[in-house]
């Protein structure tokens, strides 16, 4: 980590587990960040904490090592039963759930905590059957997380932290209220540890932080002092047909190592990234409706350096925690000056620096001043010269080995994906059957055969797909 994001604070001074310690040095982290500065010694000490930080900002270690000390070093709560999780830990996107996880892996190596990652989109009953097998800590988003409490899979009377991470975001993808279900099913407030954390502590995210923690104190790790003033942004003024031909020279002129293209919408982002093909770039599109698995290749192969370019929505890539993200594209300007802070925080993390560059067209300029005032600073503007709306030669892609996998890797997926369609379309025909009289089922034993042919037909005919999970699953 880079000197600029560090304190004088080092893990050394608390009195920490000494697996948990042996983590973290094995991880490489000695000292603590701004955030984990402020937290570890509140929350140590038993206090509620709701914090005000970035990504990028090292939040995760310090509610992680929080929850492992408390859980290694406090005994369980009287009510909890040997499969009774003693942590929960909500993350409002499947990403950042999958990068809490593997932080905890990181640094709880040591600590024989055990850990079960929930989400939606993968496979059902394996989810399930290791909630049933008992963990210490769950890492979940809310909805899957609440059909299997609702199925009594687990229970959360013995939930020794509570954790909300990136709270503004519940609010903002609607999962506000699954949070506070699960909170209410929670020990009373005294009993528990109750860590939030917030890229903002707006008066809604004080809300939920004061109705279910008891009296947290409220900490903050300024964005300027922390991320901003890492991250070179600057604003260009096109019109709506000269963002394409200005984002191509942008990105052959300057030392774009790794880059993620923000959009608004699906549509823009599917039209983009063909653009950014046809011009020699290996992308890849991550909008909110791709499936999980065929997102998890792709992010795994741009942090491989297979695919140069990541075109994205909001909700797709928050939570995203990709190194060495050299530049971040607002090729349109965001609705909410929030999640303009969000994106360029995907560039210049843990004290690295990186460009952000923004394109106010005539569609979202009028957002532009709200940002401003939200970050508390002019963007420098540069200027749309006529070179730079030229087109730039068509780049030679270069074929790689890894291009040939991932396009079979591409063809396997659908297949599958078609096969899990039509099993998904069939099952719910052989439940009605099920749910007829005593006199159908018994007819239905003889006709098996057939009437399981019909089923199936009817399963293919009038079923659709179905639609993609929200990241909240």
């Amino acid at each position: 980590m880079s000197e600029q994001v560090l304190t004088d604070c080092f893990f050394d001074s608390f009195d920490l587990h000494p697996s948990l310690l042996a983590g973290l040095h094995e991880s490489g982290f000695t000292r603590c960040t701004p955030i984990q500065a402020l937290t570890l010694p509140v929350a140590l000490a038993g206090r509620d904490v709701a914090g005000q930080a970035q990504t990028g900002t090292g939040k995760t270690g310090a509610f992680l090592v929080a929850a492992m000390q408390r859980l290694l070093t406090l005994p369980a709560l009287s009510e909890r039963k040997e499969a009774d999780p003693r942590c929960l830990i909500l993350a409002p996107t499947r990403e950042l759930a999958i990068q809490i996880d593997k932080d905890f892996r990181n640094l709880g190596r040591a600590t024989g905590l055990k850990s079960a990652l929930i989400y939606g989109g993968v496979d059902y009953d394996k989810q399930r059957e290791q909630l049933r097998g008992g963990v210490d800590i769950i890492i979940a988003t809310p909805g899957r997380l609440i059909d299997y409490f609702k199925q009594h899979v687990f229970s959360l009377r013995a939930v020794d932290v509570m954790v909300i991470d990136e709270a503004d975001r519940m609010f903002d993808l609607g999962f506000i209220k699954d949070v506070r279900f699960l909170m209410r099913k929670l020990p009373p407030r005294d009993k528990r540890l109750g860590l939030l954390f917030s890229a903002t502590l707006s008066y809604r995210v004080l809300e939920l932080a004061y109705e279910h923690m008891n009296n947290p104190e409220k900490l903050s790790a300024e964005t300027e002092s922390v991320t901003a003033s890492r991250v070179r942004q600057s604003v260009y003024f096109p019109a709506t047909e000269e963002k394409m031909p200005l984002l191509l020279n942008l990105m052959a002129s300057a030392d774009v190592q790794r880059s993620i293209v923000f959009v608004n919408t699906k549509v823009a982002a599917e039209r983009v990234t063909t653009r950014l093909e046809r011009n020699g770039f290996r992308v890849g599109a991550l909008s909110g409706d791709v499936p999980q698995k065929k997102r998890q290749k792709l992010l795994e192969r741009f942090q491989r350096g297979e695919v140069d370019v990541l075109v994205a929505t909001d909700v797709a890539a928050r939570g995203l925690h990709i190194p060495a993200v050299s530049h971040v594209f607002n090729y349109d300007l965001p609705h909410d000056p929030e999640d303009y802070v969000h994106r360029i925080g995907r560039t210049a993390r843990l004290g690295a620096e990186g460009d952000a560059v923004s394109f106010a067209c005539d569609l979202y300029a009028m957002g532009l001043p709200d940002i401003e005032r939200f970050i508390q600073q002019k963007i420098p503007v540069a200027t749309v010269t006529r070179e730079l709306l030229v087109p730039p030669p068509r780049r030679e892609r270069a074929v790689h080995e890894a291009d040939a996998q991932n396009a079979i890797d591409d063809a396997s997926d659908a297949a599958e994906s078609s096969a899990i369609e039509v099993a998904q379309a069939d099952k719910p025909k052989r439940r009605r059957r099920r749910s007829g009289g005593g006199g159908g089922g018994g007819g239905g034993g003889g006709g098996g055969g057939g009437g399981g042919g019909g089923g199936g037909g009817r399963g293919r005919s009038s079923g659709k797909p179905a639609p993609a999970a929200p990241d909240g699953s």
